[in-house]
């Protein structure tokens, strides 16, 4: 009997623990959000830079 209820309470705070963790993903702040601005920014000036060198390799060949 007492296993029973044992397994319960494990499985119900087990769903309790995995809501929350679902729920706290959704909400972003400002700091994470400009932290992915700052991620993008980042990846966009990468590629540009890639961009910038394969044109200068093509000139260069020419």
């Amino acid at each position: 009997m007492m296993m029973q209820v044992a397994k319960k309470l494990a499985i119900a705070l087990f769903m309790a623990l995995m809501a929350g963790g679902l729920i706290a993903c959704d909400d972003q702040g400002p700091a994470e959000e400009a932290g992915e601005n700052i991620d993008d920014a980042a990846e966009d000036a990468g590629e540009s830079m890639e961009e910038l060198g394969e044109d200068m390799e093509e000139a260069a060949e020419n």
